[in-house]
């Protein structure tokens, strides 16, 4: 039996994002191919209580099949990371999009800086709708196609149940704080990324010394990309995924 591959969505989207390059995925891998909602997100409506990256990653290995490949976008490539290393029986491999084991910045660490996130907690108690569309605004800055790609995003989005308050608070906390960096080092799977070299969330600096974690990390860069590379630059995405699967 080939293995699934299972599409993990980012902070405050949903499963409708993948939905671009799905007929192009289901071609190119050989097994099936399943979009899954962050707990709180889409058709998951139904939150771990306190809501915490291990029981939210708890309640998504449960729909796993065994030796899994995890495609995880940004928040949804700590989630594939961490069920890696606590249900390993259930994932094959790891792939990294626009993803890092941390992504706040710190003093030797590459990443967010932290009145960004900050600033998006604050405004998501008083403007849930606004914060969204910010974010996704910084996700596309530097693409060439930016303005198109958030109409596309937007839509997509918009075909599935909006995200509950409290998974978009837990999201933003476990982005700023979980720290996976150890366990990326000690990974017994292997594990790809692919990045955007434009990309403001996840700087193109931070990827050495992620590969500096874990020897058999391999990864591809798209030059033009952004942090949504499989919107803005589908095709040499999907080259790159080709390979990976």
């Amino acid at each position: 039996m080939q293995n699934e591959l299972v599409l993990l969505h980012g902070w405050g989207m949903n499963q409708g994002v993948w939905q671009v390059i799905l007929p192009e995925l289901e071609f190119l891998h050989t097994g099936t191919v399943k979009c899954l909602d962050l707990p709180g997100y889409g058709n998951s409506q139904q939150c771990p209580q306190p809501y915490n990256l291990h029981d939210a990653a708890k309640q998504l290995s449960e729909q796993l099949q065994p030796k899994s490949t995890l495609m995880g976008w940004s928040l949804g490539g700590l989630f594939a990371l961490y069920i890696a290393k606590h249900w390993p029986e259930k994932v094959a491999k790891v792939i990294l999009v626009a993803s890092t084991p941390f992504f706040a910045e710190q003093l030797e660490w590459p990443g967010i800086k932290s009145d960004v996130l900050n600033a998006f907690k604050e405004q998501l108690v008083t403007h849930r709708e606004k914060t969204i569309e910010r974010f996704l605004a910084i996700q596309a800055m530097g693409s060439t196609s930016a303005r198109d790609d958030i109409k596309q995003l937007k839509q997509l989005l918009n075909e599935f149940p909006a995200p509950k308050n409290e998974a978009l608070t837990a999201g933003l906390e476990i982005l700023q704080q979980q720290d996976l960096r150890d366990l990326l080092a000690t990974s017994k799977v292997p594990v790809r990324g692919v990045f955007g070299r434009l990309d403001a969330l996840v700087p193109y600096r931070a990827i050495t010394q992620i590969k500096a974690l874990h020897s058999d990390f391999e990864y591809e860069v798209i030059d033009k990309a952004s942090h949504a590379p499989f919107i803005s630059h589908k095709a040499e995405f999907l080259s790159a995924i080709k390979s990976m699967l």
